[in-house]
């Protein structure tokens, strides 16, 4: 007989491939401009854009537009919060994994 698993709820905020992908780069890297992240994401700029704003909301990053030598630059970076929320999401899949 299998022992009950005791499966934790993922938040719906991480569990989006994307959403986690950005995450997950950002944690790496604690700061990155907008065309690093479209980049090693492969994702559009529009999806990419909805994307962080979701992150945004839910108090995960931060984003800071400003100019670099005259052009536009999207900066964004992890905050507290969506590190917390990155380790617990790690955590609660693991409850997903045989032991």
């Amino acid at each position: 007989m299998l022992p009950i698993m005791d499966f934790k709820e993922l938040d719906p905020i991480l569990h989006s491939q994307l959403r986690l992908a950005v995450m997950s780069l950002l944690i790496g890297v604690k700061e990155a401009e907008f065309t690093f992240l479209k980049e090693k994401t492969s994702a559009t700029a529009g999806n990419l854009s909805v994307q962080l704003n979701k992150l945004k909301e839910a108090g995960y990053v931060e984003i800071v537009k400003q100019f670099k030598n005259n052009y536009p630059q999207t900066m964004c970076k992890v905050t507290p919060a969506g590190i917390a929320a990155f380790e617990e999401y790690v955590k609660a899949l693991q409850t997903y994994l045989p032991k």
